[in-house]
């Protein structure tokens, strides 16, 4: 049994094969998942996982060179917003509208669907090289 980190086998997997420059969504229970693309559903209930949790757990196992947050989160939800920006601090930051996102999201190479309720609180982790 796996001691430390991420617990979820599905999860774990895919942080443990991507590559530099491939991507893993995190989303609000109500974001649509691409067809085609792999959906890690660790939704339980409203709230639970929430996004915040979820990112930082995935962060702590991902090296993370950039984030994309849609626009609609800082009107919105700016409290996810910056929640994210503090949590990824140094990290490079691209912001694009909803509909970007949810377009960017079809070349990802999952998806991880919260029990998140916020509106937007959505992000994209792209992944870093380690030398």
């Amino acid at each position: 049994m796996k001691k430390i980190g991420v617990l979820n086998s599905q999860l774990s997997a895919v942080i443990a094969s991507m590559g530099h420059g491939d991507f893993i969504v995190i989303g609000d229970a109500g974001l649509p998942v691409p067809q085609g693309v792999e959906c890690i559903d660790l939704a339980l209930k409203s709230g639970v996982p929430g996004l915040l949790e979820t990112a930082e757990a995935i962060a702590s196992e991902l090296k993370v060179e950039r984030i994309i947050i849609a626009e609609e989160t800082g009107k919105v939800s700016p409290h996810v917003e910056a929640a994210l920006l503090q949590l990824f601090e140094g990290v490079e930051v691209e912001v694009m509208s909803h509909e970007a996102l949810k377009e960017r999201s079809k070349q990802a190479k999952a998806m991880v669907r919260t029990g998140e309720f916020t509106p937007y609180a959505n992000v994209i982790l792209v992944s870093g090289c380690l030398f």
